[in-house]
């Protein structure tokens, strides 16, 4: 993708170009060091070097703003010191290059040539095919162009390295030349460059370079080439005779999505004597190890299995096979102590020889490097199962969502792959996944040519099983209570003291995994391990379990909506699997306590991801319990928060009612109202007392004044009154300034974003969601930043910006805001993009989407049993938009369907609606849509201008413009019969809810 503002081989943002000297240095300038900017003394002397304006601040604020005209009011900002350009890496060329260069580094130091290349490949592309050459002139531009030819040069060598590395000879070996000449005493590139000649121009060739290298070399410095080149020259000598292999398996079937794995062994064979690869059980170790030692090119390889020996018997294998370059020992887990014995006095006497071991440990020598093995990628997964299942039954039928559901529960290890895989044989892959619950007993068979542990997953799992001590299979036993992984902390507040050595040694046993996560360092179990531990014989965890939730969630549920809730987020969301089994365990053993700790945290973390499916299923999950609970002092405050993010669960659909929730809240008694949580529930206390309301908003207390405010503003809302819902949502975060409470303080942009999109006010309405969103992704609320960043189109496309409306669609992966889509939010994504096609000039486009937004709606039901006001939304924008643009003909069933719905609305209101539900905007844009309808029959056309007039009355919902502005809806309205609207917007000025639904229904039945 290109990036947003271009500066190496042409200066444009967004793919238009930026003219004028000074102001292509100010961006350069700025491209400098993109975090931090550049100060504004630096940028005026930089900027005039001769001669200085008269007013050099007032100059380079004129500069910015012409900067800002460009390229958008928010990509300059300001900084305490100057300014700074608010792009991520990847969208300024300058800074990517960079990135891209330290990306390919790393993936080459850590042998992932694929990836390298990658990088590599896309570094260059910025340069767009152009060689960085020397300054054209004395401009900050071309100084900092010159700058980057640093990063072109490495992005060249990491790509000819990366094609050496990955056997692309042909296309190295003339880049490697060139980068030869350049860099006469760069070893690394000589070392490819050898091997890349003797591959395509012979080895002879090979051998002259490295002669007269070597011959250099002495005569410029006295000194010998290193040992990578002497060991390559070595090689190249040895290539002129063939190979000779013992023992080595060659493959009976293709090894699949092992590529990146054998290169990165090579790789470590390479610069180490000994490598170890690492794994548990059937994950394909020994497989790996035999096609890195089918490609070798030492004189004598030989492969020793050593699954069959005991302890004692190692060194007479391994004397059997001296001579050998290459020594493949595999499976050496259970003769560990001897294999590393042998091994360290091999390489201690023999320089030439290199060792490569498998087994589920490392052999723990100085001389050692370890390659873990990792699972197989879920796409490999599927390749192998699909591979395996037709080898099986070649006519079997392989549904692709089925076989990827199969696998997802496989933990990425081929041994189970392929058992399940055999099991095609009696069964269908729907049978099978539905069988995946008893994983043990399902995968068991095995190829005949299969060693015997490998007949069954369990047989697999029991082998590792048996080398522990009685120590590690009790710390297995109790840490299997973690379905999410464990942090060292929470091992050890199950397991007691200190876990360290015993978590390394189960480590080493390739029995636990280690992950670097934004929470800090996790282990983990593969499911297939944690099951096999769970089912063990040995003391029950659960207790240990359940203290560590409880203490966990007293520790964090206070921070989520405190002044840092960042690392508490963070911590929540790492341990929610574990949290969520934890639940459970409380739930069926009724411990209170537990029950209330571990709900305040994931209540918590939900309502701050605007997962109300998550959170509402938590509520019911626990209500009873939580209401029927007298908690101890310690407990007061985490009960507190769990019922109230109970109502916030419920507050959408069922209101302040008096709930379980709430009479629990009462029992408990007020608190001091100095956390949001108990500001709240004073809030709850007065919501059926509007004086005690308004008198709240009015409190001294910042966060009880701030709560009331944004109460009344859902209850005007409500009401019809969209101007004072936006000045009491204003009056609340006038209130949460101080204290600095993150969280609260973006909530309430979103709530005022919210009202101003109402409102079509698209430029507040875009300022508070910038506002609010650095802070939901600062926090990982993914939902919500979907939910902020579609708005964000939505407020752009009402300003008239396509452009920015487009940028921002781009970063929004998707706008339903739980992985359980429900009906508020099906198609939503997709008729944000038909707006944006609208804007676009592709009318064809945007009616293609809101009728394919129809479909997806066509099933779907009323919502909480009431009205789903997104379906009502949805359907009356898709008949607006094709009436509008002559097309009603394709939706004429949706068309049709609308007035009896809005008849029933009008004529059987609710007596209670919730909050979340402005029942009488629902009903303005039912209004519109059916008044926009009949304006494309002739004899309609009075009384569709005078419905339109009664829609705005009502209020008519404006998130989705243009198609929804209400310029748009009065100019229909005046094309139609200009003087019927006016006379109709003066007649019902003065009607009040009765009167207006009475007007409503009056209309609709005048309509012939």
């Amino acid at each position: 993708m290109t990036p947003d503002l271009v500066l190496l081989t042409r200066v444009a943002h967004r793919d238009r170009e930026i003219t004028g000297a000074r102001l292509r240095d100010l961006l350069a300038l700025l491209a400098g060091d993109l975090r931090t900017g550049c100060g504004t003394g630096r940028l005026i002397e930089a900027l005039w070097p001769d001669e200085q304006p008269e007013n050099p601040p007032k100059a380079l604020q004129i500069l910015v703003s012409r900067a800002r005209s460009r390229l958008g009011g928010d990509v300059v900002v300001r900084t305490p010191t100057g300014y700074r350009l608010a792009l991520a890496d990847d969208q300024l060329d300058s800074a990517a290059v960079l990135v891209r260069a330290a990306a390919a580094a790393r993936c080459a130091r850590d042998g992932d040539h694929r990836a390298a290349l990658a990088h590599a490949e896309a570094g260059l592309a910025l340069w767009r095919g152009i060689v960085p050459g020397e300054p054209e002139d004395d401009s900050r531009l071309a100084a900092l162009r010159a700058e980057r030819r640093t990063a072109h040069r490495a992005l060249t060598r990491a790509r000819a390295l990366a094609w050496a590395r990955l056997d692309r000879h042909a296309e190295a070996a003339g880049p490697l030349a060139e980068l030869a000449v350049e860099r006469p005493r760069d070893e690394e590139i000589l070392v490819e460059l050898l091997r890349c000649e003797a591959a395509t121009a012979g080895p002879a060739t090979a051998l002259a370079r490295y002669d007269t290298y070597r011959r250099a070399l002495r005569d410029e410095l006295g000194a010998d080439p290193g040992a990578a080149v002497r060991a390559e020259h070595r090689r190249l000598l040895r290539g002129l005779t063939p190979t000779v292999r013992h023992g080595v398996a060659y493959e009976p079937n293709p090894l699949l999505g092992r590529d990146s794995d054998v290169a990165a062994v090579e790789a470590l064979l390479r610069a180490s004597r000994v490598v170890s690869i690492v794994g548990p059980g059937g994950l394909g170790k020994t497989r790996l190890a035999n096609a890195v030692a089918r490609r070798a090119e030492m004189p004598t390889v030989t492969v020793v299995p050593l699954a069959a020996i005991s302890p004692g018997q190692v060194a007479t294998e391994v004397a059997a096979a001296a001579g050998a370059h290459l020594l493949v020992l595999d499976n050496c887990e259970h003769v560990v102590a001897d294999v590393a014995g042998v091994v360290g006095e091999l390489v201690a006497s023999n320089a030439d020889v290199r060792v490569l071991t498998t087994g589920r440990t490392p052999l723990g020598l100085s001389s050692e490097a370890v390659y873990r093995l990792p699972e197989l990628s879920l796409p490999a997964s599927v390749a192998l199962f699909e591979q395996r299942a037709r080898a099986q039954r070649p006519g079997a039928d392989l549904p692709a969502g089925e076989v990827e559901r199969v696998c997802r529960h496989l933990d990425g290890l081929p041994l189970a792959v392929e058992l399940a895989a055999a099991r095609v044989r009696i069964m269908s892959v729907s049978d099978l996944a539905g069988r995946l619950g008893d994983r043990f007993g399902l995968l068991r068979g095995g190829a005949r040519d299969a060693p015997a542990r490998h007949h069954t997953l369990h047989a697999v799992v029991d082998w590792s099983w048996n080398l522990l001590d009685p120590a590690g299979r009790e710390a297995m036993r109790a840490l299997s209570v973690f379905p999410g992984g464990f942090t060292i902390a929470a091992a050890a507040r199950i397991l007691g003291g200190d876990p360290l050595m015993l978590l390394e040694h189960l480590v080493d046993h390739s029995l636990l995994t280690v992950d670097d996560t934004p929470s800090g360092t996790r282990l983990r179990m593969l499911e297939t391990i944690r099951e096999f531990s769970a089912a063990r014989p040995g003391a029950d965890p659960t207790g240990a379990l359940l203290d560590w939730a409880r203490e966990f969630g007293l520790a964090h549920h206070a921070h989520l909506f405190g002044p840092e809730p960042y690392a508490s987020a963070v911590a929540i969301k790492a341990e929610q699997e574990n949290l969520q089994h934890a639940l459970r365990l409380a739930v069926d053993r009724d411990d209170r306590p537990t029950i209330a700790a571990v709900t305040a945290v994931l209540g918590g973390r939900w309502l701050l991801d605007s997962d109300y499916p998550r959170l509402t299923v938590l509520t019911r999950q626990t209500s009873w319990a939580l209401s029927h609970y007298r908690p101890e002092p310690e407990f007061a405050e985490v009960t507190r928060g769990a019922l109230v993010l109970a109502l916030a669960a419920t507050f959408g659909t069922e209101g302040a009612r008096p709930v379980r929730a709430v009479v629990a809240l009462r029992r408990l008694g007020p608190a001091a109202p100095d956390t949001v949580l108990a500001a709240v529930d004073r809030v709850i206390a007065a919501v059926r007392d509007p004086a005690e309301l308004q008198r709240l908003c009015g409190s001294p207390e910042p966060l009880l004044a701030g709560a009331a405010s944004i109460l009344i503003s859902y209850h005007r809302e409500a009401a019809g009154d969209l101007d004072g819902a936006l000045a009491a949502a204003r009056q609340a975060l006038g209130h949460f300034s101080v204290p600095d409470l993150p969280w609260l303080r973006s909530v309430n942009h979103c709530r005022v974003a919210e009202l101003c999109l109402h409102l079509e006010q698209g430029a507040a309405a875009r300022d508070h969601l910038l506002a609010a969103l650095p802070v939901m992704e600062r926090l990982g609320a993914q939902s919500t930043v979907a939910g902020a960043r579609t708005w964000l189109v939505l407020a752009n496309l009402q300003i008239g910006d396509a452009d920015e409306a487009e940028r921002w669609l781009e970063g929004v992966a998707a706008v339903a805001y739980a992985e359980e889509l429900e009906s508020s939010s099906i198609g939503y994504d997709l008729g944000v993009r038909a707006e944006l096609a609208f804007a676009r000039g592709d009318s064809d486009g945007g009616l293609r989407l809101w009728r394919r937004v129809a479909d997806q709606l066509r099933d779907a039901g009323e919502a909480y049993g009431v009205i789903d006001p997104w379906v009502m939304e949805a359907r009356s924008v898709t008949v607006i938009a094709h009436a509008r643009h002559g097309r009603l003909d394709l939706v004429a069933d949706v068309a049709a369907a609308l007035p009896a719905r809005l008849h029933d609305l009008l004529t059987h209101p609710m007596d209670n609606p919730p909050p979340y539900l402005v029942e009488q905007t629902i009903c303005g844009t039912l209004l519109l849509a059916v008044a926009t309808a009949d304006l494309t029959h002739a004899d309609r056309a009075t009384g569709a201008a005078r419905m339109i007039a009664l829609a705005e009355r009502f209020r008519t919902l404006h998130n989705f413009q243009p198609t929804m502005s209400t310029a748009a809806a009065r100019a229909d309205a005046g094309k139609a019969d200009r003087r019927a609207y006016e006379e109709a917007v003066s007649s019902y000025a003065h009607l009040d809810g009765a009167g207006l639904r009475a007007a409503a229904v009056q209309a609709l039945r005048s309509r012939p």
